[in-house]
């Protein structure tokens, strides 16, 4: 079963918003066993519309629209969908009363004629009622295919396809079992764990696919697998699993969630050894606390975090001696180290992360040379740190060496 995305928006194309909406909704189907073909972003024009309906009609069997429902002149789905499918707009009583109760609870001003007009709807749709907001969903079928028109609010969106689009569309089709596995894989490019792997990849089974996803110093391998057979897909992934993690064993650190934070791998073993986290940042700037504190619950295993950035903040705030910089640089192991131990001692934690480098364009404190970072991971039982080089890019230096740093975490963790 296939299915496409139409985002509709000039904000879209021209970069003002980011298309959020296609990645979860995407993930959402993939769940369920629908196969998602295009994604596809339109703007707010009829004729651009119609022709991305009749397109996707040709090639896939459900296309979910978002965007476009709002109650300005710009907002012109409903009526688009109404013509597509020589239909009339029509006044749904559910739609005005869930409307006028949204106004008397929150919004508290005059309800005006355009916001009424949100409860007009194509005759021929099933209206998914949307308790979160104005605009109602609606449920269209053209022969065998389904097209389903959403709000473009993240968080009204997702609430229907949570509770109207996955239901009835596992009601209506039989769905096959969709299985992805990814495992993370540091310290090896792509090229070199291609070749490594490479017997073990062409013995996989058909309905098995393996993807590279490479990011800076990591890649990510992604098993694919569909069938009806639910065990039997399962049994089959894992096989092949079992058969692979002795070809990489000295670079596996584990298995990406699927929401795709090697961070979350982390939290669950702290958590389930029963130990802590705290984080001194120069260069990353906050990046390794802001992965950590994004997902809820981090307060169990994540005591904090200092952004030393400038030199005198390390020396004042976190206490790293003014001669070990002035012996060592700001960049140097030694002040890595530093800052590691010093901010374990202040929050008390089991493990501390430090980082400190030159992330460019210029040298800033140091005479340090663009691209050089130093990771520092202290335990109870001591210190050490490493020196890389990241390149001469500013954020991928930022960015290489926070993977970087979860890297030499993950192995630290991992040897309780």
């Amino acid at each position: 079963m296939l299915a496409e995305i139409i985002t509709i928006g000039d904000e879209l194309l021209i970069g003002q918003v980011i298309d959020t909406n296609s990645a979860f909704i995407a993930k959402e189907l993939n769940k369920i066993g629908v196969s998602v073909y295009q994604i596809t972003s339109v703007q707010d024009d009829k004729n651009h519309i119609l022709t991305a309906f009749k397109d996707a009609e040709s090639r896939v069997d459900i296309i979910i629209i978002t965007g476009g429902l709002g109650p300005t002149k710009d907002d012109i789905t409903k009526k688009t969908i109404a013509e597509y499918f020589d239909d009339a707009l029509v006044l749904d009583k559910s739609v005005l009363e869930n409307i006028e109760n949204i106004w008397k609870q929150q919004v508290r001003q005059t309800l005006l004629q355009v916001n009424k007009d949100q409860a007009l709807v194509p005759s021929k749709a099933k209206v998914l009622m949307n308790p979160n907001g104005t605009a109602p969903g609606m449920w269209l079928e053209k022969g065998d295919k389904v097209f389903v028109s959403l709000p473009g609010v993240p968080y009204e969106m997702k609430a229907l396809i949570h509770s109207e689009v996955l239901p009835k569309l596992t009601n209506k089709y039989h769905l096959p079992f969709i299985l992805h596995k990814t495992l993370l894989v540091y310290g090896l490019g792509e090229s070199n764990l291609a070749d490594k792997i490479e017997t073990w990849e062409d013995a996989l089974p058909n309905f098995i696919k393996l993807a590279y996803l490479p990011d800076l110093g990591r890649v990510r391998l992604r098993l694919s697998a569909k069938g009806f057979d639910k065990q039997n897909v399962k049994e089959e992934v894992q096989k092949q699993i079992d058969t692979l993690l002795p070809l990489i064993e000295d670079n596996f650190v584990g298995y990406e969630d699927e929401e795709g934070a090697v961070e979350l791998i982390i939290a669950n073993q702290l958590t389930a050894i029963g130990k802590t986290l705290a984080v001194a940042e120069s260069c990353t700037g906050g990046k390794i606390a802001e992965r950590f504190t994004s997902h809820a619950g981090a307060s169990n295993y994540f005591k904090g975090s200092i952004v030393s950035y400038a030199t005198d903040s390390k020396i004042k705030i976190l206490g790293v001696p003014k001669g070990v910089i002035e012996q060592n640089s700001v960049v140097s192991s030694q002040v890595a180290e530093s800052m590691a131990e010093k901010v374990r001692i202040l929050f008390q934690s089991d493990f501390a992360i430090a980082t400190t480098g030159n992330a460019g364009p210029t040298k800033g404190d140091s005479d340090a040379e663009v691209g050089i970072v130093f990771i520092a991971i202290a335990t109870k039982n001591g210190v050490y740190s490493e020196k890389f080089m990241m390149g001469n890019q500013r954020s991928k230096v930022i960015n290489k060496a926070v993977n970087k740093a979860f890297e030499m975490l993950l192995k630290e963790i991992f040897k309780n």
